[in-house]
Order: C-alpha cells, then sequence, then structure tokens
C-alpha cells in the first residue's frame, strides 16, 4: 500500500534559474532567499522521505475540461519559455515518469460524472517551467510526474482531484511527494512600472498592500496546519488573483485531507515579492 510522505507548496519563478550576479541586480544586491530555500529544503525533508515518485502539480499548464497528467516513460529535451525566453532558454531536463501511478490516477475518476481525469504519454506534450524549474533544486532519483490546473474548475474539484490522486497511491507500492508549485497573491506591475518594482521586499513591492496582508494569513494558518481556515478564506483571497486559481495549494491538500489536514508547514526561505507576486516555500511534513 502506497502513501503521501511529503508535500510542499514552492515557488517556481525565473529569477531562481538566473546566474547570482543576476539575481542580485535585481535586489539591491542582496540574493533571494528562494534560492537557498530550495536547496534547503531538499536536503532537510525532501531526501529524507526517500519518495518513489514526486508529482507536481504545474500552475502553468492549464488544461479546460479535465484534469490532465503525465504519463510518460520518461521526458528529456531543451527548454525554452515563450513568457521569458531571455532568462529561461535551451534548458535541459531529465524526467523518468511513473506512467503506473498517472493511470492509475485516471482510473480512480472513471465511472464518476463529477469529474474527468485523462492520464497522457504524447511525445509532444509541452513541459513547463513551474517544473522545469524545479529540477535543478529538488530532483534526484525520484519518478517525476506532472499534472496540470484545470481552468474551468472550482475549489471542490480541486479537491476531489487530490482525494483520487491520494487514492491511486493508496492502491501501488510508493512512497510520494506532491509539489504545489506556484505562488501565493500574483499579479504583476504594469509593464511601465515593472522594473521598478523587480525586488524581493514585500513592504515594497507586493501589487497592493491588501494583496500581501491576504498573503500573510495564509502563510501563518500553513505554519499552524490550520488548513480548514484557508479553504474558508478563499472567496475573499481570490480578490488577490492566488496563482492558479489556487488550484495547486487545493490539490496537494486535498490529497491530505481537506479541510481536515492539520499537517503544520515548515517555512524555507522568507516570504518575498516578485514582480509583485507573493511567493514563499512551504514544506508540510506528515
Amino acid at each position: 500500500m502506497g502513501s503521501i510522505v511529503g508535500a510542499a507548496l514552492v515557488s517556481h519563478v525565473p529569477p531562481l534559474v538566473m546566474p547570482e550576479h543576476e539575481r542580485r541586480a535585481l535586489n539591491n544586491g542582496e540574493d533571494t532567499s528562494l534560492f537557498a530555500g530550495l536547496h534547503a529544503l531538499r536536503a532537510e525533508r525532501l531526501a529524507p522521505v526517500a519518495a518513489d515518485t514526486v508529482v507536481v502539480v504545474d500552475t502553468h499548464w492549464f488544461t479546460t475540461i479535465e484534469h490532465v497528467v503525465s504519463a510518460h516513460e520518461r521526458r528529456k529535451g531543451l527548454y525554452t519559455s515563450d513568457e521569458l525566453p531571455r532568462g529561461m532558454s535551451a534548458m535541459p531536463y531529465d524526467m523518468p515518469g511513473d506512467p503506473e501511478l498517472a493511470h492509475a490516477f485516471a482510473a480512480a475518476a472513471e465511472g464518476r460524472d463529477d469529474t474527468w481525469v485523462t492520464a497522457t504519454d504524447d511525445p509532444h506534450l509541452p513541459v513547463h517551467y513551474p517544473t522545469v524549474n524545479l529540477l535543478g533544486f529538488l530532483q534526484g532519483d525520484e519518478r517525476w510526474v506532472s499534472m496540470g490546473v484545470c481552468q474551468t474548475a472550482e475549489p471542490d474539484d480541486f479537491l476531489l482531484a487530490g482525494e483520487l490522486l491520494a487514492a491511486a497511491v493508496a492502491g501501488l507500492d510508493r512512497r510520494v511527494v506532491i509539489l504545489a508549485s506556484g505562488g501565493l497573491s500574483h499579479r504583476f506591475w504594469p509593464l511601465r512600472q515593472f522594473r521598478d518594482h523587480e525586488g524581493a521586499d514585500p513592504d515594497l513591492h507586493i501589487r497592493t498592500p491588501e494583496a500581501a496582508a491576504a498573503d500573510r494569513k495564509v502563510l501563518a494558518w500553513m505554519a499552524e496546519g490550520d488548513h480548514a481556515a484557508i479553504i474558508d478564506f478563499l472567496p475573499e483571497y481570490s480578490r488577490h488573483a492566488p496563482e492558479g486559481y489556487f488550484g495547486h495549494y487545493l490539490i496537494m491538500v486535498g490529497a491530505l485531507g481537506g479541510a481536515a489536514c492539520t499537517a503544520k508547514g515548515t517555512q524555507f526561505g522568507r516570504y518575498e515579492s516578485v514582480s509583485g507576486t507573493g511567493q514563499a516555500h512551504i514544506w508540510f511534513d506528515l
């Protein structure tokens, strides 16, 4: 019988894969704490749980009429971002996959009329940087699977997807970690103001003070393990446009028991702004 042995909300922002001098140039000579934070998360939490498979909920992979999960034996190639080719160009990636888990997840939704899951091993399926940017920090010998965020889903749909993912894991001989790869509040500065707000200080650069206050509420509840409070806060939090409709977090916490989850979060690095958006790394011990 399989189990989920760890989970984390992790940032995937482009500065993570930029050279150090470029990261410091964006932040008044200081490096972002998110860079060292990911390395520490790997060393102190991810590596010790000895996962067989990592499932990344990728907030740049938008689907429309169903949840979709990668089912490849392996994905390998070079990645260039269409969003920011200046910062992410010809990045190599090599990820052994877990088709058995992907198909078990899809099978868990079969026969239902309230959700749909497709597992695909199409060799032309794109990859996205919320998955690729994590590899240099977090990848070990695990198999890596990505799943998308369905743009027509509502909170209960994301929670259900997580519940079915957990059921699929339970039916296999697997130790699985779920990475919710995405940010908190997620509004950028307008183009003509953008370069004035590339620093990490959230009090100076998060898009609005109200968004920063909302992010800090969510982070405090994560630290306390009060996931029910976060779920209840979603209607208000949605006014600050959490990345991916906060589907990455909801799928993750759905797999951990939804509102009944009390896993406490440990933060790696500080809460920071990246171009006006709220970012943090939080690991949940199980």
